[in-house]
């Protein structure tokens, strides 16, 4: 095998286990969002609702 496919071959395998690195660390950040998702809902879900009139929304025509 010649120097230039020696260096071919080492390119194209390094180049695969690049992207397979990137592909895992999208992964992981989706993960991690989807888990932070997750963990604002039920922050959201647990706060207790306004009280009789009063509501999250500002009247701004008066």
């Amino acid at each position: 095998m010649s120097d230039v496919t020696a260096t071919a071959v080492a390119l194209n395998q390094a180049q695969t286990k690049h992207t397979a690195q990137v592909l895992m660390l999208k992964k992981e950040h989706e993960m991690q969002q989807s888990m932070i998702d997750m963990l604002a809902q039920s922050v959201e879900a647990t706060k207790p609702p306004a009280p009789s009139g009063q509501g999250r929304v500002v009247d701004k025509s008066a």
